[in-house]
């Protein structure tokens, strides 16, 4: 990119407010360097990168980035031999501790699958080297003081010179108290030429003994090292040279042991600099609300709501620029003060952002292009000292500019072809855009001249656009009217300013009729987008607020499907549970049954009737998911039940037909001659076609598998369920075909007993019945004989 353009558009500006965000100098020396780009891989992957420093302040995580100083010059000292100082050094070493710190910081995000395009392949090129790192960690404080830690000889000499400087003051305390306090012009002990001394009167100096290292301005205090502590400054003063004669060493060592990694280093630095400057671009876009961009190859801008960047947010006003799909040049017309030079230098600066790898502030789905260069002649370039007027500025920089255009360049003129005659200023104007549209550049040019907006509007690929201007309140609304000319307003401002009338008038009468009429077109065309424009934001509004309302509903009514889910599961679960816990029981139950079959002649509970039980029992587990659950299907289709089905009665094992329903769970059966009550529950239809029923009556024998008891005990019943297990019995028996039975009713109160003389009474099918003999239970058992 030409510099001038740079300087034109304010693109250092943008630097200067990144600068802020950054803290290494590699960073700070990447930035002021950075340029547009015109190659298109480039490009993409510089965007791609900050769109990944985006996304991880979106994730509100930050690099683990410090202050680092510019550590090439101490790598050029070490290219010859030279040793760094600790300072030197803890710069190298908090390089390398920040490669440690970022390769941790990115396998974290990749182990929490956070999903970058472009930094994890950057991390990978950094070199690793913990052998030197850890050296340096285990000698230097990040302020360059050497550890104690950093050799065993340097720890023993600081122990011993912490240990002879804590002998020197326990011994020059002394004459801080006591007797000889009073020769002191000042309690406390200090230091001259390296060594303790303490501050004596001068008219008392010989009572200390020693040597005097300095006196006092007026010469009334000497600074004495008293002679019983001269041979253990000595004895410091050797400790101290030793240990920094130590120190010396170790830096060499330290030196040394860097020097063959001076490359590594050095691109280290190189790359956490660049994640640096990436991470300040990612900050920068967040504060100005900027997006990434696409980029077309074929440069087609559409920038949505294009913001300035350099401009207040809270003041700015956002504009939609199109170009180079359906045209390639935009004629900006309208009176001065409307907005025209800002919107054109959004454009270009949007531009130069974008192809330096910069998001824009625009709306999402914006797309730039990729152009080999940016022209632009905007604002007064008059010079004195070249004799050059605004016009012949103009000129010269137009004409530069004409010959180095290419296809792949955009254009932006400001107030094309001013400062001369109207007349020849606007035929200029006309050839120079001939000029960049037979060179097929893209090109945006505002002009006052009426007669561009005829040519804007007669060339192809081109169009007309204006700045909204109120002609209400007399302002601008900086809104960029894309395909309205901008119109004439003089004599509407000056007639809302209070010109006279006949003034308004007569200037009318002098303008051309034709002008006239076209100002009246333009004015429509400008209210009608007006309208739209607030149309359109009113429904974007509303669109708005619909999006949201459906969101939060549809995410509502999946918090509501959900919990129906969880509530009708755990209603399943806790039925399952309580089936289990009955069936728990009725198989014990069942087991106790069979434990006394085993000791009774005759078994009083048959077979049959023990599993169908327990199967209704089974039956009543609730499968969690029923839907395409076939067993329960067959199951269902057994217990559909109409007047005339064939059906098992489970209790007696003997086939029926269903003659009507009685009550809700009951029904009456027909089972050969007879007929009885039997609920749904002990009733299974059949799957062989219906017959059509016959005429003749064949007796019901018993059959092998009824294997019923022929006494019935009620003892222990109450009464009314006595009374009917004696109904069923006596219908099984009859269906047995058995002539007699028993019934054991005991003796007790009597009241089974009466009971069951009364039915056996009403039973039309009871031949006679009577008391067993005394040996067989007496009065306490009744004998029943069948017709």
């Amino acid at each position: 990119m030409n510099s001038k353009v740079l300087n034109t558009l304010e693109y250092n500006k943008i630097k200067e407010a990144i600068y802020g965000y950054l803290s290494t100098s590699t960073g700070r020396h990447e930035l002021s360097q950075l340029n547009p780009s015109s190659d298109p891989q480039q490009i993409e992957r510089a965007l791609l990168e900050t769109d990944d420093g985006a996304h991880i302040l979106r994730l509100q995580k930050s690099m683990p980035l410090v202050t680092l100083n510019d550590i090439r010059p101490y790598m050029k000292r070490l290219t010859i031999n030279a040793s760094l100082n600790g300072t030197e050094l803890a710069q190298i070493m908090q390089v390398l501790i920040t490669v440690n710190r970022m390769v941790s910081f990115f396998d974290n995000l990749r182990a929490n699958k956070v999903e970058l395009q472009k930094l994890y392949d950057l991390i990978t090129t950094f070199a690793i080297i913990p052998e030197i790192t850890q050296r340096l960690q285990h000698s230097l404080n990040p302020d360059g003081r050497l550890l104690d830690s950093a050799s065993e000889e340097l720890y023993g000499l600081r122990k011993r010179i912490t240990r002879t400087e804590t002998t020197i003051r326990n011994r020059m305390g002394k004459y801080l108290r006591g007797n000889q306090a009073k020769f002191l012009s000042e309690a406390i002990i200090t230091i001259r030429d390296d060594r303790y001394v303490i501050p004596v009167k001068a008219e008392a100096k010989g009572k200390f003994g020693g040597i005097v290292h300095d006196q006092s301005a007026s010469g009334q205090t000497l600074y004495i090292e008293p002679a019983a502590v001269v041979e253990l400054n000595n004895q410091l003063r050797r400790d101290q040279l030793a240990a920094r004669h130590e120190e010396i060493k170790i830096l060499a060592e330290l030196s040394a042991m860097v020097a063959p990694y001076q490359d590594e280093i050095i691109t280290n630095a190189k790359i956490i600099g660049h994640l640096d400057l990436i991470n300040a671009k990612a900050q920068y876009a967040k504060k100005i609300k900027a997006t990434l961009p696409k980029l077309s190859r074929a440069n087609h801008l559409h920038l949505k709501n294009a913001r300035h960047p350099l401009i207040d947010p809270h003041k700015v006003v956002g504009n939609t620029i199109t170009l180079g799909a359906e045209y390639r040049a935009i004629v900006v017309t309208g009176p001065n003060t409307g907005g025209k030079t800002i919107t054109i230098k959004t454009v270009g600066l949007l531009q130069l952002m974008a192809q330096s790898g910069l998001f824009i502030p625009v709306n999402e789905g914006s797309q730039v292009g990729v152009f080999d260069d940016i022209f632009a002649d905007i604002g007064d370039a008059q010079s004195i000292e070249n004799n050059l007027s605004t016009f012949s500025s103009h000129m010269d920089n137009i004409i530069r500019i004409l010959k180095r255009i290419t296809a792949n360049s955009l254009v932006l003129l400001d107030e094309v072809g001013a400062g001369t005659d109207p007349k020849e200023g606007a035929a200029l104007a006309i050839a120079i855009l001939d000029k960049i549209g037979s060179v097929d550049s893209e090109v945006i040019a505002t002009t006052h001249y009426p007669e561009l907006k005829a040519y804007a509007y007669n060339r192809p690929k081109t169009i007309n656009a204006s700045m909204e201007f109120d002609i209400d309140t007399l302002k601008p609304t900086y809104h960029l009217l894309v395909g309205v000319p901008g119109q004439s307003n003089g004599l509407n401002i000056a007639e809302r300013l209070g010109m006279e009338a006949s003034v308004i008038q007569e200037a009318r009468s002098f303008s051309d009729t034709s002008s006239q009429e076209i100002n009246n077109m333009i004015k429509q065309l400008a209210d009608q987008t007006r309208r739209a424009r607030e149309d359109a934001d009113y429904l974007r509004s509303q669109l708005n607020a619909a999006t949201k309302l459906h969101a939060e509903l549809t995410e509502k009514f999946s918090q509501y499907e959900k919990q129906r889910e969880r509530l009708t599961q755990n209603a399943k679960e806790r039925a399952n549970e309580i089936v289990a816990k009955s069936k728990r029981r009725a198989d014990k139950i069942i087991a106790d049954l069979h434990e006394k079959q085993k000791h009774l002649s005759e078994s009083a509970v048959k077979e049959n009737e023990l599993m169908d039980a327990k199967g209704q029992l089974n039956a009543l587990h609730k499968d969690l998911n029923l839907s395409n659950n076939r067993v329960l299907k067959r199951e269902k289709a057994k217990h559909d039940f109409h007047k005339g089905d064939d059906v098992m009665v489970k209790s007696y094992g003997q086939p029926g037909v269903l003659v009507d329903k009685v009550g809700k769970q009951s029904w009456e059966v027909q089972i050969g001659i007879l007929r009885m009550k039997i609920e749904e529950s002990d009733l299974e239809k059949l799957n062989q076609p219906k017959q059509a029923p016959k005429r003749q009556y064949s007796a019901v024998r018993r059959t092998s598998s009824s294997g019923m008891s022929s006494t019935l005990d009620l003892r222990g019943h109450r009464y009314d369920e006595a009374m009917h297990e004696v109904d069923r019995y006596i219908d099984a028996a009859l269906l047995a075909g058995y002539p007699s039975v028993t019934i054991i009713h005991g003796k007790g109160t009597g009241a089974l007993r009466k009971g069951v003389t009364d039915y056996l009474k009403r039973n039309r099918r009871v031949k006679s019945f009577g008391y067993s003999p005394a040996n067989a239970g007496g009065d306490g058992a009744t004998v029943v004989k069948f017709k």
